[in-house]
This record gives C-alpha cells, sequence and structure tokens, in this order.
C-alpha cells in the first residue's frame, strides 16, 4: 500500500460555552448563574447557554420559551456581537504566534496545523496546552482543545473533556478511537443518514467498519467511500487559512408574529439590506437566494431560486425574495424571515480526484505526538 498520506498534527481548538462565558467574564453579578444568550423567554432562540444552564437541558438553538420551561431561573442576556468578535480576534493572535495555518470556524472554534510551528515544539499536545494557558491568562476564558492526525479527530476529541480539558488522540490509538464512536459523530451523518444506518445494524465506527466498500457505496452512493475511508482514520481535508465562504445570510425574529405580507415585505426590505452589505463588505456575488420561513408553530420552510448571474444588489436580492414569498400561501402567521445567498462566485469550481481505495494509514500511525 502506498505510503503518501500527508504527515499531520492538527490541533482543534473550541472555546468552552463562549457567548454565556464572555458575558459572565464582564458581569461577575452572573457568575455561577443559569445564563442563556439570545432570544427571551417569550421571543427568539437561544444561541448560546452557561455550563449552569446546559444541566436544565438549555441548549443552542432551542426556542426561548422551552429553555425558560426547562429552567425557571434562567437568566436572559442580549448577545454583544462586536464584544465576542473582539475577544476572538485576540485568541487568534495567539493562534498566529504558533502557526499561519490557522482555519477559524466560527468565533469560538478552529483549527491548527502545527506540525511544522512557529515555536519549534514537536510536541502538538504541549502545544494545545500552552494556547490554552496563554487565553486563559490574556483574555480570561477557558478553552478545549483536541489533538490527531487530522481535522475531523481532532474535532470529535476536543469534547471529550469539556470544559478547559484537552484530549490528545495519538496515531497508534485512532482505529480504536473511531471504532468506539457513535456513528452520529461522524460528519456526514444526519439525522436521516443514521436512522438508515441503524436499519443496518450500523451504529458504532466498528459496526461501520465492518462494512466492505462495495456494501456501503450500494447504500449509500457516492458518501460510501467517504464512510469507508473516515472510519479507517483517513480524511484529506487540510487546514485552510483562506476558507472559501460558501453561503451568506441573515435573518430576524420578531417580537410579534406576523399574518400580513405587506408587514413581511417590509421586513424583508432590511434583511436585504443586510444581506447586500455583507456581500459587498466581503467582496463576493451569489447566483442562489434562500427565503427562510419559520412559522409560529417552529416549523421551518425554505423556498430557493437560482438567478443565470452573480448578483450583490440589493434591489435584486429584494425583488427575488418577494417571489419567493409569494410562490405559495403562508400556512400560519411568520415569527421569524430570512435572506441566504449561495452559490457564490468564490467556490471552487474543481477538485483534485483521488482514489480513496488507495490511500492508507500506514504512514500517519507511525507519527509520533
Amino acid at each position: 500500500m502506498p505510503n503518501d498520506l500527508p504527515i499531520r498534527k492538527i490541533i482543534h481548538v473550541d472555546m468552552d460555552a463562549f457567548y454565556a462565558s464572555v458575558e459572565q467574564m464582564d458581569h461577575p453579578e452572573l457568575k455561577g448563574k443559569a445564563l442563556a444568550v439570545g432570544g427571551s423567554e417569550k421571543r427568539g432562540v437561544v444561541a448560546a447557554a452557561s455550563y449552569e444552564a446546559r444541566k436544565f437541558g438549555v441548549r443552542s438553538a432551542m426556542s426561548g420559551m422551552q429553555a425558560k420551561r426547562n429552567c425557571p431561573e434562567l437568566i436572559f442576556v442580549k448577545p454583544r456581537f462586536d464584544r465576542y468578535k473582539e475577544i476572538s480576534k485576540h485568541i487568534r493572535s495567539i493562534f498566529y504566534e504558533y502557526t499561519d495555518l490557522v482555519e477559524p470556524l466560527s468565533l469560538d472554534e478552529a483549527y491548527l496545523d502545527v506540525t511544522e510551528n512557529k515555536v519549534g515544539n514537536p510536541s502538538a499536545s504541549l502545544i494545545a496546552q500552552e494556547i490554552r494557558a496563554r487565553i486563559l491568562e490574556e483574555v480570561g476564558l477557558t478553552a478545549s482543545a483536541g489533538i490527531s492526525i487530522n481535522k475531523f479527530v481532532a474535532k470529535i476529541a476536543s469534547d471529550y473533556n469539556k470544559p478547559n480539558g484537552q484530549k490528545t488522540v495519538n496515531p497508534e490509538d485512532v482505529l480504536q478511537f473511531l471504532e468506539v464512536l457513535d456513528i452520529r459523530k461522524f460528519h456526514g451523518v444526519g439525522k436521516v443518514t443514521a436512522d438508515k444506518m441503524y436499519q443496518l445494524g450500523i451504529f458504532t465506527g466498528k459496526d461501520l467498519k465492518s462494512k466492505n466498500l462495495d456494501y456501503l457505496e450500494d447504500h449509500f452512493g457516492k458518501s460510501g467511500s467517504y464512510y469507508y475511508n473516515l472510519v479507517r482514520g483517513i480524511h484529506h481535508s487540510e487546514v485552510k487559512p483562506n476558507r472559501i465562504r460558501k453561503s451568506l445570510a441573515a435573518e430576524r425574529t420578531f417580537n410579534e408574529n406576523l399574518s400580513s405580507e405587506i408587514f413581511m415585505l417590509e421586513r424583508l426590505d432590511k434583511i436585504a439590506t443586510v444581506v447586500a452589505k455583507r456581500l459587498e463588505q466581503s467582496k463576493v456575488a451569489g447566483k442562489t437566494v434562500t427565503l427562510k420561513i419559520k412559522y409560529s408553530d417552529f416549523t421551518l420552510q425554505t423556498r430557493s431560486k437560482t438567478l443565470p448571474y452573480f448578483i450583490s444588489n440589493k434591489d435584486i436580492i429584494l425583488e427575488t425574495a418577494k417571489d419567493l414569498l409569494y410562490q405559495e400561501k403562508m400556512s400560519n402567521s411568520v415569527r421569524l424571515l430570512g435572506i441566504s445567498m449561495s452559490n457564490l462566485n468564490t467556490e471552487e469550481t474543481t477538485s483534485k480526484p483521488t482514489d480513496l481505495k488507495e490511500k492508507s494509514v500506514s504512514v500517519q500511525l507511525k507519527f509520533g505526538f
């Protein structure tokens, strides 16, 4: 088998309950209390929850009403994204002191490739430990980290010893680590795919690994080879310092449900203005406009239209969103509207072909951490 897999040491750094932790740090009276950032007990959704709130089952993307039912003592705080961005910028500056290969996933997490690093430390585990200590000292917040041979395993590992911990999955331990992993932890396995795998008797990585490539391709099409290699520790995605934006969006949750299309159009006008401004700031344009509608009963609907040309103009975005709004009659009053642009002119149109059947994890398993 060819020994041509890239040798990497990857760290995934994930801040602990970032938004909520920032609020508790800036407002000491909130420390130790069940806290939710975003929404309210009547409207909106939870953007982040403190660990004290998580004990009651409060989670991000949960409605404020449900969160309050789960935790009657829950305190709601409005998000301050400018503050979160400020702190995130400081944290990233620490990352760049160790490597230029930093791929931010959001304000609170990033991948770092420290295979070759600026401090000349051969231990990715010690680098992660040092980075976490510096974040705590300079920023005042805790972070968790996962360390392994690729992005997939590192991200899973960062969740193991949260909060304020880290886990290293050494090369020789990768295969065993993946075998005991719940199938829902594998990237690309959503609820529908997981249900299908359950029906086939696939519940863990070990179950998945027992299926040969032909079997997986028969049942999951092109994704079959992806799952076949992933469970064998083969994941080729590199840490990309300049991630290619694939979509851009804005949405608003309303204080009162809207049943009049006139009011909806007024809100869409404002949302389209925000989307156009973000497109301009990012210097991108897109072909596909998607209208997101969340009804008062929390059911979600999306309607999309792809144009034959790239657009970034607010008026064209708004007119397309209007067409989508009138596409079919509303089934209920509306609590949220959103507009997103995708099929952007930044997306890569070509990719290097890879014969996944030929790849081997043997080189990575010889690589000391």
